[in-house]
């Protein structure tokens, strides 16, 4: 969709939309409707400009929306309102679109606001039916002459050119990371991931190596391989490098990449089973995240690590009671298969401390349902050495609305992990605090590194949205690092 900012209203779009927030005079708005003549304009007590309230109205044949925002919307509700009103009002609007923000309802930040009501409404056209036969009527906004003018006066129109820009950019890699998390696990084994990674680096400058399975049984890569035994798929590791001129920083970004989950021996109850295609939600945050840094050429080197494979059934199963090794070096007591996510981490962990030693180590994964169990769908679980780095990503969540939650890492959670017979176990006994005993297992495999922080999305990862009428992807975590890289470039 082709985006561009106008310092006057547009008269020749077919749809016009609106936005208005409460804490903006609401009346100052519908005066400007009724000097231009618009037909259907609410009274006062009709329309409260409520979160993703609706009004339709008409000037000729021009179809206009007044698209309620709330009192104090932020990024994230800014957005989704967006992203909402362009799905469900499809069918109502056209490839040629405006945005009109009247004098009265100029938003503080206008590149904030710019860029939210690009990524959303480049997000509404997406459709999660990718293997249906027919895919239903293309959305007006995805045809190759869609194009949206955003009327804003008196602004720097540059500069909210960039801010369209960047709402276009990451749209796009969020809509390819939503497919890729929604595809089923027979069309996304391990290789698939890499395969995704190599062409997203030809298309967007930056470098893949791939770590087959020969090469992770001759570098030693036990654990890894051990979930990986009952596959009938080989695992592999996907190693993406982002090498800008000058970078204010190195970070790498280990994501979880288990493409289908059974549980293994330890198996899942059988009813949500199916949703396990998404186990490897990290390792999408983290290709989507290295992708769109490279597009939007941010001043941060990143190395993204994603140890990839599924943990399935068959005779040669990793079972409960094993004694397994790691990359490290250190051995693992397998207590339960289905606590895979973090032996895989483990080897993806260390392996980017040694060989690329950033200033900053940062691993996402739907790891837990402890998390889900404490904070819902709304938050993801944040565990971390240290305070900057956790105070760093906290401020960028609640700037973009992908929120995190600090949990405790306390030394006094290491008797979960402990073991009889090897240095570590995969899981505590008990059935309390699992969230934390899991980032505790993870503690042991970052070589002592001083600036590490886990995200556990397993809450988050999925949910329900109007593209579906089940849990779909969110691609979290993309935005997030993407506001948390770009907040070390202001420093």
């Amino acid at each position: 969709m082709e985006i561009a900012i106008i310092n006057q209203p547009d008269r020749s779009a077919s749809v016009v939309i609106i936005p208005v927030t409460q804490h903006h005079t609401l009346s100052e708005v519908l005066d400007v409707c009724r000097r231009d003549n618009i037909i259907g304009i609410p009274e006062p007590e009709q329309f409260k400009a409520d979160w993703n309230e609706v009004w339709p109205m008409y000037n000729g044949s021009q179809r206009m929306f007044l698209l309620g925002l709330g009192a104090h919307p932020g990024f994230s509700e800014i957005l989704k309102a967006f992203r909402s009103f362009g799905h469900k009002f499809r069918q109502r609007l056209s490839s040629d679109l405006a945005v009109s923000f009247f004098h009265a309802n100029i938003p503080d930040n206008p590149a904030i606001m710019v860029e939210a009501v690009t990524n959303g409404l480049s997000l509404s056209s997406y459709r999660i039916g990718k293997f249906k036969t027919s895919n239903g009527e293309e959305h007006p906004l995805s045809k190759p002459e869609a194009a949206c003018n955003i009327h804003i006066s008196g602004n720097d129109t540059e500069f909210l050119k960039q801010a369209a820009a960047k709402g276009n950019i990451i749209a796009d890699t969020q809509s390819r990371i939503f497919d890729l998390v929604n595809a089923p696990a027979n069309k996304k084994f391990p290789i698939d991931l890499a395969a995704w990674a190599e062409e997203s680096a030809q298309w967007h400058n930056y470098t893949v190596d791939v770590l087959g399975k020969n090469q992770l049984q001759a570098l030693g890569f036990h654990a890894l391989l051990a979930v990986n035994q009952g596959s009938a798929h080989p695992p592999c590791l996907i190693v993406s490098q982002y090498r800008p001129e000058n970078p204010v920083a190195k970070i790498a970004l280990v994501g979880k990449g288990v493409t289908f989950d059974t549980g293994g021996l330890s198996i899942k109850p059988s009813a949500n089973m199916y949703l396990m295609k998404s186990d490897m939600g990290g390792a999408a945050a983290v290709l989507g995240a290295v992708e769109a840094a490279a597009r939007l050429k941010l001043p941060v080197e990143i190395i993204g690590v994603i140890p990839a494979t599924e943990n399935s059934v068959d005779a040669h199963s990793m079972r409960p009671s094993d004694v397994i090794g790691s990359y490290s070096g250190k051995t693992i007591e397998v207590i339960d298969t289905d606590a895979e996510g973090r032996l895989v981490l483990a080897d993806g962990l260390f392996y980017a401390v040694k060989h690329y030693k950033p200033d900053v180590l940062i691993d996402l994964a739907t790891l837990t349902g402890a998390t889900v169990r404490a904070m819902g769908y709304h938050a993801g679980g944040l565990f971390s050495n240290d305070d900057s780095l956790a105070d760093g990503l906290l401020q960028a969540g609640e700037r973009c609305g992908e929120r995190l939650w600090r949990f405790p890492l306390w030394d006094a959670y290491k008797d979960e992990i402990k073991s009889d017979v090897a240095d570590v176990r995969n899981l505590g006994i008990r059935p309390v605090a699992g969230a934390i005993s899991a980032a505790k297992f993870l503690e042991v495999f970052i070589d002592n590194h001083p600036r590490w922080a886990h995200l556990d999305i397993a809450g988050v990862a999925l949910q329900d949205s109007e593209f579906s009428s089940q849990k779909s992807a969110t691609a979290y975590g993309v935005r997030l690092l993407l506001e948390y890289f770009s907040s070390l470039t202001l420093s």
